[in-house]
């Protein structure tokens, strides 16, 4: 599966889920405005917080193990047995803590304790969510790319429909309440397609505890629980801190053009994760990672670059179809965040290196730095140019960023 097969695929899948997360912000805008979206967000930012650390953060170690595995059983085995048991001690003590501090969470994210019930259902449901991961990891370490993509087609077209009616009933609850019924209503697709491929074993959904196994899972879990831990965690606090000097109205704009932002990356991101993953973590000489890299941009970065200018030249268009006539303010924010957007690509390339390559110190400590410069800039910039400072932010911090990741590949590319 070369890189061009898997963009289809992955482009017909993201696709899907591209709707889908359109549909939910179209929903809240006509029944919430602006204020609404912004709420949407954070929400949305508190379950990416959970499914990660529910799981375990364990989903690209199951990637990257199962891709050099595969053709050994004994120790694939012994790996999924120890993913599926990590997964579920991690559920259970994510889950605990989230009932226990539901009525603060409403409070703090959505400042009213009314969606407490609402986040006491998301704590329980990581049990399934964890679950759908790790099947979604599997399959992706297998590259069965047409397999994952038919998942989550089906997936997203049962979350339009059930955003669709809840919103319709309770609005903005409604719609966050269909975020977490739709990501258990994947597991429906998810096992029945997973339970048909040729390389299913129903060993793979026994638990047990591999003190080796856990080891290796625990070095990645670290890594990707930072690096999905502190991008929400910091958006939290960004909105936290718009919403303090310009009013959740501004939040709501900002938000807005984040999620356009978000939305057409989602087709790159989704190729370089299901693709990149896997084959720089089984691919070992200097001159073969040389190569991928060299493929990924270029095919990566001229296709960012094309879309992010279609996206600026569309923008008030973009604006108009996906949010109501109260976000047209918005269109004055695409410029610099598009702009971080192609650098934010450029990067991401480069600092799948250090995730396939486990440089577990390192990796962690990147993310925890340009966590805290974004919230610096973040600081700084909207004290000088007002919410705009905040795109300004974005784009400063991945230039940085991108300037980081040269240094690392270079260093060990030159070590091989």
């Amino acid at each position: 599966m070369n890189i061009v097969r898997t963009g289809f695929y992955t482009a017909i899948a993201t696709a899907a889920r591209l709707l889908a997360g359109l549909v939910a912000i179209k929903l809240v805008a006509w029944f919430a405005g602006p204020e609404g979206v912004g709420k949407l967000g954070q929400f949305m930012s508190l379950m990416s917080l959970l499914a990660v650390l529910a799981g375990g953060g364990i989903s690209a170690a199951i990637v990257k193990y199962v891709a050099e595995y595969r053709d050994d059983q004994e120790r694939l085995a012994r790996l999924l047995s120890a993913a599926l048991w990590y997964a579920f001690c991690a559920s259970c003590l994510m889950g605990g803590v989230a009932v226990l501090f539901s009525h603060e969470l409403a409070l703090w994210l959505l400042g009213d304790a009314q969606y407490a019930g609402l986040i006491r259902l998301l704590a329980v449901a990581q049990l399934g969510i964890a679950l759908l991961n790790y099947i979604l990891a599997v399959i992706n370490g297998f590259m069965d790319v047409r397999r994952l993509a038919f998942i989550q087609v089906l997936g997203s077209m049962v979350g339009i429909v059930v955003m669709v009616w809840l919103s319709r009933w309770l609005h903005l609850y409604g719609a966050l309440l269909a975020l977490v019924i739709s990501q258990l209503l994947w597991l429906v697709v998810g096992l029945p397609a997973w339970w048909r491929s040729s390389y299913f074993r129903r060993s793979m959904l026994r638990m047990r505890y591999d003190r080796e196994m856990s080891l290796r899972l625990a070095t990645f879990s670290v890594m990707t629980i930072s690096s999905a831990l502190l991008p929400p965690l910091v958006n939290i606090a960004v909105r936290d801190h718009l919403a303090l000097q310009f009013g959740w109205e501004q939040v709501g704009y900002w938000q807005a053009v984040s999620k356009v932002s978000d939305a057409y990356l989602l087709f790159l991101t989704t190729a370089i994760n299901i693709y990149y993953l896997p084959k720089l973590a089984s691919t070992h000489t200097r001159e073969a990672l040389l190569a991928e890299l060299r493929t990924a941009y270029r095919y990566i970065l001229p296709a960012v670059i094309v879309l992010a200018a279609t996206v600026y030249l569309l923008r008030g268009w973009v604006t108009w179809l996906l949010f109501t006539p109260d976000f047209v303010a918005a269109n004055a924010l695409y410029g610099p965040q598009l702009l971080g957007d192609v650098i934010k690509i450029a990067s991401f390339v480069l600092s799948y290196l250090m995730l396939a390559k486990a440089m577990t110190r390192l990796f962690v400590l990147s993310e925890c730095v340009f966590a805290g410069t974004y919230l610096l800039l973040v600081y700084v910039f909207t004290a000088h140019f007002g919410v705009v400072g905040a795109m300004y932010a974005f784009a400063v911090n991945y230039l940085l960023y991108l300037a980081f990741n040269v240094v690392v590949a270079r260093r060990y590319l030159g070590r091989l």
